[in-house]
């Protein structure tokens, strides 16, 4: 009978033991952008709102665990089967009202209090009012790629959003407006902010105020097609001076060289133009990504290969190659023609 006294207190000490190393997890992650999505890092307010109620939640439900698992193994260790116990039935107690009281009140009340502290974080974030320095981007979900559109600045870009960085002395928010173009998406930035659905016919709003330059990843948390899990996130947070460059970089029309005129020819001959935009020429489709500074992004096909010369032309000669059932179609172009192409498209700073 000891065996199984100890090893119901063993039992009890390991989830003890994780809800430890769990607790200190935190410590473990520094601050400032991670290589992969971390909900251990926030760098941002609703991201920080979000984990310290995530502790707090940790904290109520894990010492419930404790009195209870605590209680069980107590009462087997202590009650255990002995050699000296007779066959007689123990005591039996029907009803009482100080402990049914207790197992009433008490859940209520932990109940109120996560209520109340989830609304009043849920509603601290939604509410949250909109300075005038805030930066507005519009992001649309498309299978499978994200559309940024900076209508004051007059941009549009996918897949790698830029924003400035924030601070307690200098606010900047960035205030998202989520759009679909086709199914449901989510908009998940770990470090930055909670999921947020983009729904068709539905708009959502967020916001972000990033404290730390770098690059944040993350992903569409909504199953969207049979490329969801290549909708990835890249969310560059710039210094005020490297995003005033960067605009001033992306409202410039598309690089014109002369060099790879046999390549613009066949972007705009070919059925490119009826899903792509390059500024400065007559390319002005929306059912694709927009091409028009398609080099100042490090990835293509939303995150699933590096922006490669190698890459870009596997792409073009079959989408499948990185993304099975993309929606672009393989072009059937010949390889010198991809050449030609991708000789022009990475001229496009």
């Amino acid at each position: 009978m000891r065996e199984h006294g100890a090893r119901a207190i063993r039992l009890v000490s390991l989830p003890l033991l994780c809800f430890a190393a769990v607790s200190a997890a935190p410590i473990a992650w520094a601050d400032g952008p991670q290589s992969s999505p971390s909900i251990f890092a926030p760098a941002s307010t609703p991201a920080s709102s979000i984990q310290d109620l995530s502790w707090f939640v940790l904290a109520i439900t894990g010492g419930i665990f404790v009195t209870v698992g605590g209680l069980l193994a107590w009462a087997i260790f202590r009650y255990r089967a002995r050699k000296t116990d007779d066959d007689s039935e123990p005591a039996q107690i029907y009803g009482s009202t100080q402990v049914e009281l207790a197992w009433t009140v008490i859940p209520i009340l932990i109940v109120v209090v996560l209520f109340l502290t989830t609304a009043r974080i849920i509603f601290a974030i939604q509410d949250a009012p909109k300075p005038q320095v805030a930066l507005d981007v519009t992001v649309v979900g498309h299978q499978f790629w994200w559309e940024f559109r900076y209508p004051k600045l007059g941009i549009v870009t996918a897949n790698e959003l830029h924003v400035p960085v924030s601070s307690a002395l200098e606010p900047r928010p960035t205030f998202l407006h989520l759009l679909s173009a086709d199914v449901d998406h989510s908009f998940w930035v770990p470090q930055l902010a909670g999921k947020t659905d983009l729904i068709p016919n539905h708009p959502n709003d967020m916001w972000i105020d990033p404290r730390h330059t770098g690059l944040y990843v993350g992903q569409c948390a909504q199953f969207c097609g049979v490329e969801h899990a290549k909708m990835l996130l890249r969310v560059y947070v710039d210094t005020p001076e490297e995003f005033d460059t960067w605009v001033k970089q992306q409202r410039q029309p598309g690089m014109q060289d002369s060099s790879v005129a046999a390549g613009r020819h066949i972007f705009e001959t070919e059925a490119c133009t009826n899903c792509h935009t390059i500024a400065g020429t007559a390319a002005t489709g929306t059912f694709g990504p927009n091409l028009t500074h398609l080099e100042s992004r490090a990835t293509i096909a939303a995150g699933a290969a590096l922006n490669t010369t190698e890459n870009l032309h596997a792409w073009i000669q079959d989408p499948d190659h990185f993304k099975p059932g993309a929606l672009m179609p393989a072009m059937q172009l010949s390889g010198e023609q991809i050449d030609e192409l991708v000789a022009y498209l990475t001229t496009l700073h």
